[in-house]
């Protein structure tokens, strides 16, 4: 007899935590750390074979991975970079939480600050409307995604259409 299921049942997991348990580590463990500016507590909400992927308009999807392979880079600089020239607030988070599968969404506005010494400091505050998804294993991020509009990054949106003039 096989150690547990094999083919499509070993692809059902039931997760052990609750909605508030998701709710919990997405807005305060994740986000609560991000805005505290502790990489280190930030990280720990990942798996360590964790990898995330940063969407906005038409630009080409960005990676990261906590173990980076090709066309990744490390999870931690995309923090070390946000956090050495922004400070982070987030807000007004409507959450999806499908606990038996382990996933949730979190809809929500972010504000980036860019700091004294940021040399993004000329472009002022920054306003996105984000979605997060969260795929999680044993209570932790496994695979996140960012889809974030920035409507200040295009006039005319993050594609650019209708083409303007």
């Amino acid at each position: 007899m096989p150690p547990g299921p094999v083919g499509p049942e070993a692809r059902l997991r039931v997760s052990n935590y609750s909605r508030d348990y998701y709710v919990n580590l997405v807005e305060n463990d994740y986000f609560g750390n991000v805005t505290q500016e502790d990489v280190a507590a930030v990280l720990h909400c990942f798996t360590p074979d964790a990898q995330v992927t940063i969407y906005h308009g038409d630009a080409p999807a960005r990676r990261f991975a906590a173990a980076p392979g090709a066309g990744e880079s490390p999870l931690r600089e995309f923090y070390d970079h946000l956090l050495a020239n922004y400070v982070p607030r987030f807000s007004g988070f409507h959450h999806y939480v499908d606990p038996p599968s382990e996933r949730c969404a979190a809809h929500f506005d972010v504000e980036l600050s860019p700091k004294p010494d940021s040399p993004y400091l000329g472009a002022g505050k920054r306003h996105l409307n984000n979605c997060n998804f969260f795929q999680c294993r044993g209570g932790k991020i496994h695979d996140m995604i960012i889809y974030y509009a920035d409507q200040g990054a295009n006039p005319g949106g993050p594609t650019g259409f209708p083409k303007a003039g």
